[in-house]
């Protein structure tokens, strides 16, 4: 199995006039969240709302500044998210992936929008209560 890459927009919802950012990313389901490089951040002028840690693959972890909100578009799909700065290349992870009903497909090397559902996104929950009502 390859890497996975896609064309994404990427913008700052706070910042009406600055345009969305255009970025090539790799798309990673091993991955939970976005991760941007201190570039994207600075252009598209996102706020620092926390410091994080994270573990990287390889056992180092690292206290990064997590930013947003922040907008992704792909294709017919958008989702509202934050990003952990860190790296030198845009990586989407499990997260927006599935708020956004994107399908990774290994053999082909593509990401495309869910082809059950290709016109909204769909998503799976579970209800707080049972459907015959509350247990009493």
């Amino acid at each position: 199995m390859g890497l996975i890459y896609a064309d994404i927009e990427l913008i700052n919802p706070r910042e009406a006039h600055l345009r969305p950012l255009k970025a090539r990313a790799m798309f990673d389901s091993g991955a939970i969240t976005l991760c941007i490089p201190e570039h994207v951040a600075l252009q598209l002028n996102l706020a620092e709302l926390e410091k994080r840690e994270v573990t990287t693959a390889d056992g180092r972890s690292a206290l990064v500044p997590y930013v947003g909100p922040l907008q992704i578009r792909f294709e017919n799909r958008n989702c509202f998210t934050g990003a952990l700065v860190m790296g030198d290349a845009v990586l989407m992870g499990a997260v927006p992936m599935e708020d956004m009903d994107l399908v990774l497909n290994p053999r082909l090397q593509q990401v495309t929008v869910n082809p059950a559902s290709p016109n909204i996104p769909t998503a799976v929950v579970k209800s707080a209560v049972p459907r015959n009502g509350p247990n009493r």
